[in-house]
């Protein structure tokens, strides 16, 4: 598989939300990233919802994440377009690309999957939801779970053909190259990773056919000429993964940084269930977003004077070199700064 559109030199960065619910400060700030990293450089910005997950996805989310990039400041290239407001219309697209939405792109990813099972890297497992939690007592090496021990791997043909008989659905995994990936992380410095250490071989078809986040990322990002993904940390595993798909599928390797996470006051990490930190929530205190880009600036060694501003106001003061490694933690001062715009202390770290 190679790339089929066109593509002008330069760098192409992606912003890449999941329409499961509103985007958060933690959201804004890894997009912020990625954003001000390709814009600075003079690229291009192409938008993908990663939509691959049918129960979690739905339509409402996917129109608010694109009403929340653009109440930021945030603009894209490539990728759907919001509709006019009360159309009802489906999402349009824009770019050689596409398609920029994940659930379209059934017939691709099918592509893929063919060209890892003829290269003998893809091999059916039938272990049940169970069976894989019960490895929790593992070490998990990040979100995605303990490592997998290979159980199905080696399983003959006619051991697969007794559980299919049995009723077992079967995922299918990858099992990769033996080796170590390296790869110079832009904010994290040199890395080095087998895939064993990324929790050794990984699911790229869930057993009701939907596709993997690995298996589609790498792909989306291979097809789309990506050549900079800006995200967060706690992604940092999933890279060395992705690196072995994009080479056995003939694609080009982008250029990575991981950048810190935006945490809560306790120190955790911000997500979905922090409600009251969702930027629609914001919005409705009446937060200005100028108020919102110049604190997130601010945490990122852009915005000394942690000044209101728009976003590509600031776009020449980014530095990826400038952020630190630890992951921020918004305390109390800074969200009544944030809300109130009332005096605040520091950067605190988690």
């Amino acid at each position: 598989m190679t790339q089929t559109a066109h593509l002008e030199p330069g760098i192409r960065g992606r912003l890449a939300p999941s329409p499961t619910g509103y985007l958060h400060l933690g959201n804004a700030w890894a997009f912020l990233m990625a954003w001000w990293a390709a814009r600075q450089a003079g690229g291009r910005i192409v938008l993908r919802l990663e939509d691959i997950d049918p129960q979690r996805s739905r339509d409402e989310y996917a129109l608010a994440v694109m009403e929340d990039l653009r109440w930021l400041g945030m603009d894209w290239d490539e990728g759907p377009e919001l509709p006019a407001v009360g159309s009802g219309a489906p999402l349009s697209e824009r770019g050689e690309c596409g398609p920029y939405v994940q659930s379209r792109c059934s017939a691709i990813y099918a592509r893929a999957l063919q060209r890892l099972q003829r290269q003998g890297c893809l091999y059916p497992c039938f272990c049940t939801r169970k069976e894989l939690r019960a490895l929790a007592g593992a070490p998990h090496v990040d979100d995605m779970g303990a490592p997998y021990p290979g159980t199905c791997r080696e399983l003959s043909e006619a051991q697969r053909a007794a559980l299919r008989q049995a009723g077992r659905r079967a995922s299918l995994r990858f099992h990769g190259p033996a080796g170590a990936i390296s790869f110079c992380d832009a904010v994290q410095g040199q890395q080095c990773f087998t895939l064993e250490d990324c929790g050794g071989d990984f699911a790229v078809q869930r057993s009701d056919g939907v596709i993997a986040y690995q298996l589609a990322v790498a792909v989306d990002d291979g097809r789309m000429g990506v050549n900079q993904v800006v995200r967060g940390r706690d992604i940092l595993p999933s890279t060395p993964r992705q690196i072995a798909l994009l080479r056995l599928l003939g694609y080009e390797i982008p250029t990575y940084a991981h950048v810190p996470l935006l945490c809560d006051t306790e120190g955790e990490r911000l997500a979905k269930r922090h409600n009251s930190l969702a930027l629609r929530s914001l919005r409705a205190e009446g937060v200005p977003p100028g108020r919102i880009v110049g604190l997130l600036a601010w945490l990122a060694g852009a915005n000394p004077g942690r000044r209101e501003a728009c976003a590509a106001e600031l776009t020449p003061s980014f530095r990826l070199d400038r952020l630190p490694r630890q992951d921020c933690r918004l305390d109390g001062l800074l969200l009544d700064w944030l809300r109130h715009g009332a005096p605040s202390g520091g950067i605190a770290y988690a």
